[in-house]
């Protein structure tokens, strides 16, 4: 009789239980034969940091391996392993492999990631340890002894740094890019930015766009970087430290404060480097700094020699602009030369070193000193000494912790700051030594001609003031109904027989005025096919006039809000105007009841025609939309500051925003506009008028308006226009409007986050970032803070021009759903658009 043989029930449970080992992983390490799947984390002690596989936005199928925050709810990836070669589905695995390497593979088992070991061993175990680093240690008894790892993350890292990661510097005072940036916020893969360590001189941290310098950080004295004073000190940042390894290689270090606190430095897609706190309360990263910061921030903005400060360039004394021409048009990268070379530097020179020693040094103070100085030890008097010596010195500086540093290249990268820094001695010819007292009287008869210049031009000013206010009295004192009457003219076309003759500013005699029966005909009596759209006050329709002129006729509804009050308004703002960037008004009608305005007319429409249509918004590509920007802030301009009648528009919106048919911009709807006097500035009113969501704070809620109340608008347009988005329909369950989610993007130092996506491939993101910087100071809650047009322009136009720093703002323009039509539009699609809503706030 045949026994068969039977396993233990205990022998079947311990094969199952071990077959689940290899696949089930805890704790903060694991070790050969042990297989982190996708779905699988490891968690470092502390529970501060987590290892396993991710993607870096919501529905992508491309996976990672990398180590993130573990308790920070906004996700953030501190380092990746496989950041050029993703896993395209979730059948990614990370182990040891037999000679103990690190591996990541894919589910076929391609190798797409190694740690690249070169010491074999049979016995590795990976740990993630309590500060961010991933080790491989020979075995478990050298968990906790950092010096005996085979490998280790920190040695390799991705875009951050963390408190107590070294950075070492390469021997020979050669650079090294440590970090190197994200090519996007999708893609981990390196980018266009790199930051390391330049260790010449004294070393300093420099960010890189391909093999160009974008920042540096000024030279390490030992307690702070020379460049950005107080940015590696603060309450939560202790600083940075230069220490030696056992092979005797040098390497920074910085710790937190509070080892509570997560801290970071991050290198951005966009190539600024963040100093960022996680705020626990607020579930956000809070930025304490930002580098590059713009404008004198940015590597050698001025050129060779020459000085940035927040009021520009200027050469250093005894320098002047290589190519003055260009240099006077805004280009200074052509930098500056000496006005009188060094007589040691000269063909006929016999006695050099005798004649050099009669050079002299002109102090240049509060500056981040140039990049590329030599060090040598000796004391500052020596150091003087030592540069008149040698004739290819061009400048001294003695710092404390660094001793006497020479420059005996050209000066790069100067700037000058309000506070800190520290003395450059820049050698100079003996001569520019005399041209300080010449300079000082030339100075002071300058300061005598131009207040001689201001006492005249004020006395202009004031006479030319009171000819205008007896003007205008004149003009308040003919009666409303004095316009146009029935019958009047004799003939269909009463004023300049050219409707496309360009007006004189200020006349405003040029409007022709039009028979009721000619603008019936043009538009083939108003019919539907001919409508254009409908605004606040009524229709416009598209017309051609006997001439063969289009034209876009604006017919008053006498239901609108617009009566003869604002129609004269719109009939004397625009015919006194004349700018490219102001929609010109051909003529008017008034027959009876009926009011009409003929304008130009504009074939592409409005703004928000494209702007906020999805499938016709690539069509503004950002080249487009900033020649747009620009237009509206040169014709706001005109408006405030150029125009013979200062204007106050008060509802500037994308709908009031026509194109040409080169989408060049021009503003429209002055019917809300009010005029300034000569030294007026500001003013009040009972009857607010605008549009919710683009009315400043103090306009809105006390009726006061001023120039700042127009520059908010723009503000508001100007986010519309880079994020192609309406501020009036954006609305989420985080963010009320989109001054709420631009500044949490601009707080985070994410701004980029706002460029639309239709636009993001051709988009140039330093004139983008400034964009957006200057939206950011346009709509802050005190006019008193923001910039006005003149300012708006000059930010726009000129890359060196430093923008302060916008405060945060707190005011959230009022909302109100409304059945809205548009100006422009099809009769077989019916669309929707703001409208012009005017609202009666008692005071």
């Amino acid at each position: 009789m045949a026994t068969g043989f039977r396993f233990p029930v205990w022998f079947v449970f311990l094969f199952v239980l071990s077959c689940f080992s290899s696949f089930c992983l805890a704790g903060d390490r694991f070790t050969l034969g042990e297989i982190l799947k996708d779905g699988d984390n490891i968690t470092s002690k502390g529970g501060d940091f987590v290892l396993g596989f991710f993607s870096p936005t919501t529905g992508s199928s491309k996976r990672y391996l990398g180590i993130r925050y573990a308790d920070v709810t906004v996700k953030t990836v501190i380092w990746v392993a496989n950041r050029q070669k993703p896993v395209h589905d979730k059948n990614g695995t990370f182990l040891i492999d037999k000679i103990g390497n690190l591996v990541v593979k894919n589910g076929h088992g391609d190798l797409l990631w190694s740690s690249n070991v070169t010491v074999e061993t049979r016995n590795s175990t990976a740990c993630l340890i309590d500060d961010g680093n991933l080790v491989i240690l020979n075995n478990d008894r050298d968990a906790a002894r950092l010096n005996s790892a085979l490998w280790e993350s920190f040695l390799y890292p991705t875009d951050t740094f963390l408190p107590g990661m070294r950075v070492f510097m390469e021997i020979q005072g050669k650079e090294r890019k440590v970090f190197s940036s994200w090519t996007n916020e999708s893609d981990p893969s390196p980018g266009k930015y790199s930051m390391g360590v330049d260790p010449r001189g004294a070393p300093q941290i420099v960010i890189w766009n391909g093999q160009n310098r974008r920042w540096r950080s000024g030279h390490f004295d030992g307690v702070e970087f020379t460049g950005v004073p107080n940015v590696t000190r603060s309450t939560f940042f202790s600083g940075f430290k230069i220490h030696n390894d056992d092979d005797g290689k040098l390497f920074f270090t910085y710790s937190a404060s509070n080892t509570s606190s997560l801290v970071r430095f991050q290198l951005t897609v966009t190539g600024n480097e963040l100093q960022q706190r996680w705020d626990q309360g607020k579930g956000r990263w809070d930025t304490l700094q930002s580098r590059p910061a713009g404008g004198c921030d940015l590597y050698n903005f001025c050129g060779n020699f020459a000085n940035c400060n927040k009021e520009g360039c200027l050469c250093v004394q005894g320098f002047v602009p290589r190519f003055q021409e260009q240099w006077n048009a805004g280009n200074r990268t052509g930098g500056c030369v000496r006005s009188t070379e060094l007589e040691c530097r000269s063909n006929n020179s016999v006695l050099k070193n005798d004649i050099a020693k009669k050079d002299g040094f002109g102090a240049l103070e509060r500056v981040k000193l140039p990049d590329y100085a030599d060090i040598e030890n000796v004391n500052m008097d020596e150091c003087k000494i030592r540069c008149l010596d040698d004739c290819s010195c061009n400048a001294y500086a003695f710092v404390k912790g660094i001793n006497c540093m020479l420059w005996r290249d050209d000066l790069v990268d100067i700037e000058h700051f309000e506070e800190g820094g520290n003395t450059l001695y820049v050698r100079l010819h003996p001569s520019e030594f005399g041209k300080k007292n010449r300079t000082t009287i030339i100075f002071v008869i300058s300061v005598l001609v131009a207040l001689a210049f201001v006492v005249l031009v004020a006395v202009w000013l004031v006479c030319r003031y009171r000819a205008r206010k007896r003007e205008s009295k004149r003009t308040n004192e003919i009666p409303k109904n004095h316009l146009v009457r029935s019958g009047e003219f004799s003939t269909e076309i009463s004023g300049p027989g050219d409707l496309n003759a360009e007006g004189h500013q200020g006349n405003g005699s040029e409007v022709s005025f039009i028979s009721f029966s000619m603008v019936a005909a043009a538009t083939d009596d108003f019919s539907l096919a001919n409508k254009l759209g409908q605004g606040g006050f009524g229709p416009v329709y598209k017309g051609r006039l006997p001439c063969g002129q289009e034209v876009a006729v604006k017919r008053l509804s006498q239901k609108s809000g617009q009566g003869d009050e604002e129609f004269k308004n719109e009939i004397t703002l625009i015919a006194k105007l004349q700018h490219r960037s102001l929609v010109r008004l051909l003529g008017c009608c008034v027959e009876g009841e009926e009011k009409m305005l003929i304008y130009e007319y504009m074939p592409n429409k409005s703004l928000d025609t494209y702007l906020f249509d999805p499938a016709r918004k690539s069509q503004l590509d950002w080249r487009k939309r900033f020649n747009i920007i620009e237009g509206i802030a040169r014709g706001l301009l005109y408006l405030h500051r150029d125009s013979r009648l200062r204007i106050i528009h008060r509802d500037l919106k994308a709908s009031n925003i026509l194109l040409d048919e080169e989408m060049n911009p021009k503003i429209s709807d002055f019917g809300m506009a009010r005029i300034f006097g000569g030294n007026q500035n500001e003013a009040n009113t009972n009857r607010v008028v605008g549009t919710y969501g683009y009315m400043a704070p103090e306009y809105a809620m006390g009726g006061l308006f001023s120039g700042k109340s127009d520059v908010y608008s723009f503000g508001i347009l100007l986010l519309e226009i880079i994020c192609g988005h309406r501020n009036t329909s954006f609305r989420t369950d985080e963010h009320s409007g989109i001054i709420e989610y631009a500044w949490e993007k601009w707080d985070e130092g994410r701004p980029m986050d706002l460029v639309d996506r239709s636009i993001w491939d051709c988009c140039q993101h330093d004139e983008a970032l400034r964009c957006i910087h200057l939206a950011m100071l346009c709509v802050q809650d005190l006019a008193v803070n923001r910039p006005n047009m003149s300012s708006v322009v000059l930010m726009l136009e000129t890359n060196n021009v430093r923008l302060p720093l916008p405060r945060q703002p707190t005011y959230t323009s009022m909302r109100r759903s409304v059945d809205e039509d548009i100006w422009h539009g099809n009769q077989d699609l019916p669309s929707s658009n703001n409208v012009t809503i005017s609202v009666l706030i008692g005071r």
